[in-house]
């Protein structure tokens, strides 16, 4: 075995999955320098492994390996964790090393990939968000990367073992020139941030890293030397913060001792926002420093004799006193505040593409440079006589400046809904400790980000449930609408699953946690939302084709107003009376050139779709509809057919047996031995349903046995039921199309039972043993309340509904009946489903089908939107493109109605960001001046450049505004 390899016994082990005799951890000793660098987990499963020997010789071949931390392989579980320096060792060299030893490797990540978040700085509009996404995507490693242009954020996908955080800014800031800080690496709920206490020399640090890094479930540790901060990831499975702390204090020996205490680092996106803010509002502010008096000297006092005069004074030549003055006040704000607008020209045209900076540049330049060229003239000559446009400049930055300062708070309260969520969780909690017979033995109240898995919680009336969890004692109301939407507070007793970020209403309750961090059902929300906002709707498609050719045309079109004023001017084409005094027809051509220049704002066109898809994810959380996107968002307002599953969708979804009856001389009691025994092992509604009528009867006959025979060769038979045996003998548990599949008669006693309940809605469950029928159960499942006003609504917004269900026809129809719906599939499996789904689809339909999420799915990704109802806590329903919250079919409705009035509002935002520019560019080239004398000077061009920006933001924000189409008909009423 190599020396450099220490063998620790098993009482070192600290994952509770490597707890048996003949596991066995290698600790390989690293060196300084690999310690500095990110340490990696590697878990997968090894086949084969049956003794200490099989474990030995894995981690003898995996302990040669240089880059390779540290090694524990578990016989019990077959699983070896691994961590390693990704900058040394690859995860495939790994795999190879265990497969060179004869194990196979199973369940192994195929691929090592990370994500890690960037707020962008400096995008204005399309083309800026289009030319990061362009640079992300050219770094090797990177397998996907997407740029938010309204959150200013960046989502990047990367293989660690190819390219690095550091790498992906570079490649930001470098190539394509704007600035990017790092938001989060991974998964930052994940991570607990502690401050360090009790440092004396620089190899403390070296000691609580090698310590941290050896911990079993810790996967990142960083220490920041100057601050005595330490990051820490981990897997909340394994280890937890409190755990983390209280080894840091152990790791101090002799007269060391160290202490770690959590600190909350200020949320990236947040400081970044008010930093921006401060940014805008310093610079408008130091800009109007120096505007204000040029506009007076060049605007105001001239007007005003005898009070301008001083201004008319003669420095040298035809230089006067009001023309240096607005030179020297200019300059600063031309070169100084907006250098902002020459470094994004230079980024920009270096990438080979135009944004909004090079169309300021080159319009203040125009001005500027031309009013030097004038100053000149004039400092040289005793009789030039000339205007210039310094305050064109000054004050275009100015307005400019003023309207990205408004832009910059109008769209911080876009996401208002999830900073909202992310603030629902209380910052402390009341942790119990208890001893073998469940008494409290203290009570300690500690911060939210300490609780572990299994912990137990004391919740009091009226205060918050820091995490999710299950109630082990006592019973209460929570109020849920924060997370569900749902109005009503929900009953909370023994064993139900409680929410974080709830209210608990008025009785006391202890919780068990049982998701803790980035798994609650808050942060998934929080976590799905972010997503959502990140990306781009079909529709965006629009935007980014305009941007690509907007700023050429622009220029293009501006020069040819030049053209079109300046050389008529100097032919004499139109009268001179036209021309203000002072100017010639190359002054005047160019202030209509300047306006045309400024006045067109791409940015506003590329707000239009991001802002919009902000507010209404965030709203529709708030709502307890969860939308994935804005391509779900545009796909639900084109839909004109609604798919309902029957069982749980358009029923409650808790069907209860309300008749039984025997065919056969079977015992009843023997009867629901069998019952139960096949149908335990079945997760649908309706067998949960038969199981616990089947054990109540056994109960109420003196029966109290809760050990049944096991089934063998169970079964089950997609939309028919269950088969098995149970002794010797065969069972069937099914409807009646899993008896005629099995081949077993059904006599007219069994027909005439069927066909009764089944025009009562009821489901027939038939029982056949030895391939006759012994008895069946009769199950009803209500229609939700309010299901036929969903139905109707839908209608009057000319949708369909049709129904499909594994159900019989007769049950289906009846059900049907009592909703409103008219088209019924019945007795069809779940693939079924989705092709009849195709089969709308090939009509021309738009199809939305709404299930539970979970034997539903192909049916799900078949549709054009798949909503996932009911999920509860389950928010990372992968079919799904959306999730409601909680079994309320009104959320079908709002997921709709909603994503039409974001359509709705998407192109009421393409109106004012296209109108501006329609109508703007003709009326700044002059068009209206030679008919009513009304002309655009390049300062109030520039002011509405500003204004179509901050009028599309606030357009987007009345989404906020947004109430359910239902609740509203209710009001009405």
């Amino acid at each position: 075995m190599n020396k450099n390899m220490e063998i620790n016994g098993k009482d070192d082990l600290k994952s509770p999955l490597l707890q048996h005799p003949n596991d066995v951890v290698i600790t390989v000793s690293p060196s300084d320098q690999i310690l500095l660098k990110k340490i990696r987990t590697l878990v997968f499963k090894v086949v084969g492994i049956t003794c200490s020997s099989c474990v030995a010789s894995i981690e003898a071949a995996l302990g040669r390996l240089d880059g390779v931390h540290s090694v524990a392989v578990s016989v019990l579980q077959g699983q070896a964790v691994v961590k390693y320096v990704p900058e040394v060792i690859t995860a495939k060299r790994i795999k190879e090393a265990v497969e060179d030893t004869g194990f196979d490797v199973a369940e192994f990540p195929e691929q090592d990939i990370a994500m890690c978040r960037l707020k962008i700085k400096g995008m204005a509009c399309t083309s800026c968000s289009e030319s990061v996404e362009r640079a992300l995507r050219m770094v090797d490693g990177v397998k996907k990367a997407v740029v938010g242009l309204a959150l200013g954020e960046a989502k990047i996908h990367f293989d660690p073992n190819v390219t690095n955080t550091d790498r992906i800014i570079e490649a930001v800031e470098e190539d394509a020139g704007f600035g990017a800080d790092l938001i989060s690496y991974g998964n930052d709920l994940n991570k607990v941030y502690l401050q360090l206490g009790g440092i004396s020399s620089p190899a403390d640090f070296t000691i609580i890293q090698d310590s941290l890094q050896s911990l079993d479930g810790v996967n990142h540790v960083e220490i920041d030397v100057d601050e005595h901060k330490v990051t820490i990831g981990y897997e909340p499975d394994i280890i937890g913060p409190r755990s983390i702390i209280q080894h840091i204090q152990k790791a101090g020996t002799g007269p060391n001792t160290y202490e770690a205490t959590l600190f909350t680092p200020p949320r990236g996106g947040e400081t970044e926002r008010q930093h921006e803010i401060l940014m805008y509002r310093n610079q408008f502010l130091w800009s109007c420093l120096f505007s204000v008096p040029v506009f007076v000297f060049s605007m105001v006092l001239p007007m005003l004799p005898p009070y301008g005069n001083w201004l008319d004074y003669k420095v040298i030549n035809m230089l006067d006193v009001g023309m240096l003055l607005r030179w020297i006040l200019c300059t600063p704000v031309q070169f100084i505040i907006g250098k902002r607008f020459y470094a994004g020209s230079y980024h920009a045209l270096r990438r080979k593409s135009t944004n909004m900076d090079v169309l300021v540049a080159l319009g203040t330049n125009a001005a500027y440079f031309y009013s030097i060229y004038t100053m000149i003239k004039a400092l040289t000559s005793d009789s030039f006589e000339g205007q210039d446009f310094f305050e064109t400049s000054s004050m275009l930055i100015s307005f400019i400046l003023l309207g990205k300062y408004l832009e910059v708070l109008a769209k911080g309260k876009t996401s208002d809904a999830l900073a909202k969520l992310t603030e629902l969780a209380p910052d402390v909690a009341c942790l119990l400790t208890l001893d073998a017979e469940g008494n409290v033995i203290s009570e300690t109240e500690i911060d939210t980000k300490l609780i572990e898995k299994n912990d137990i919680l004391k919740i009091v009336p009226g205060s918050k449930i820091p995490v999710d969890g299950i109630v082990t004692d006592g019973e209460s109301y929570v109020n849920e609408s924060m997370i569900t939407g749902e109005a009503l507070p929900v009953t909370k007793k023994l064993g139900d699953k409680v929410i974080g970020g709830t209210v608990n209403e008025n009785g006391y309750v202890r919780i068990k946690a049982t998701h803790v961090g980035s798994e609650t059902a808050l942060s998934q929300i929080v976590e799905l939302v972010e997503a959502a906002q990140l990306a781009k709707a079909p529709v965006q498609k629009l935007a980014d084709q305009i941007s690509k050719f907007f700023v050429p045309t622009v220029v293009l079109v501006s020069f040819a107003t030049w053209l079109g004023w300046f050389i008529p001017g100097q032919a004499g084409l139109y009268p001179r009376v036209w021309i203000p005094t002072a100017m010639d027809a190359f002054e005047f051509a160019l202030q209509f050139a300047i306006s045309v220049l400024v006045v067109a704002c791409p940015c506003a066109l590329g707000l239009a779709t991001p802002t919009a898809v902000m507010v209404a994810t965030g709203k529709g959380a708030s709502l307890g509809v969860l939308i994935k996107g804005g391509n779900a968002l545009e796909n639900a307002h084109k839909v004109k057919t609604v798919v309902f599953d029957k069982t749980g969708t358009l029923t409650v979804g808790k069907p209860a047996v309300v008749s039984s009856v025997l065919f056969s001389d079977v015992s009843m009691e023997d009867f629901c031995d069998m019952t139960i025994a096949a149908e335990t092992n079945s997760e649908h509604p309706i067998a949960k349903a038969v199981v616990e009528h089947a054990k109540m009867f056994r109960q109420n006959n003196g029966s109290h046995n809760d050990l049944f025979t096991e089934v063998k060769d169970f079964k089950v038979h997609p939309g028919a039921g269950v088969s098995g045996k149970i002794g010797e003998r065969a069972i069937l548990v099914g409807n009646k199309r899993l008896m005629h599949l099995s081949s077993v008669p059904l006599g007219i006693e069994v027909d005439k039972y069927v066909s009764e309940n089944e025009n009562l809605a009821r489901t027939c469950v038939l029982v056949a043993i030895e391939g006759r029928a012994a008895g069946a159960f009769a199950v009803t499942d209500p229609v939700k309340p309010g299901a036929a006003l969903v139905i109707s609504h839908l209608r009057s917004m000319g949708i369909s509904s049709v129904m499909v269900t594994g159900d019989n026809l007769s049950t289906a129809t009846a059900i049907a009946n009592q909703v409103g719906i008219d088209k019924v599939f019945a007795e069809t499996d779940p693939l079924g489903k989705a092709d009849k789904i195709k089969e709308l689809q090939l009509q021309g339909m738009s199809v939305a089908m709404v299930g539970d999420g979970i034997n539903d799915s192909p049916a799900l990704v078949a549709a054009d939107v798949g909503m996932a109802i009911g999920a509860g806590t389950d928010v990372a329903i992968e079919a799904a493109d959306i999730v409601l919250m909680k079994s309320n079919l009104e959320d079908v409705v709002t997921a709709i109605d909603l994503s039409r009035k974001t359509m709705s509002r998407i192109r009421t935002n393409y109106v004012w960001a296209l109108g501006y520019n329609v109508l703007g560019m003709p009326i700044a080239a002059g068009v209206l001046y030679p008919f009513t004398g009304i002309r655009l000077p390049p300062w109030l061009a520039g002011a509405c450049m500003a204004a179509s920006s901050i009028s599309v933001v606030c357009s987007s924000l009345l989404l906020q505004y947004y109430k359910k189409p239902l609740h509203a008909y209710r009001e009405s009423r």
